[in-house]
């Protein structure tokens, strides 16, 4: 049995460490454009 609390801790900590670096690289390539 899937212990959902625990499941949902590591989905939001997997989505917050993979949208970090891409939020950082589509800040720093929007200034670069410009």
């Amino acid at each position: 049995m899937i212990n959902w609390s625990v499941f949902a801790q590591l989905a939001s900590l997997t989505l917050v460490v993979l949208s970090g670096p891409a939020i950082i690289f589509l800040l720093y390539f929007k200034q670069g454009n410009m």
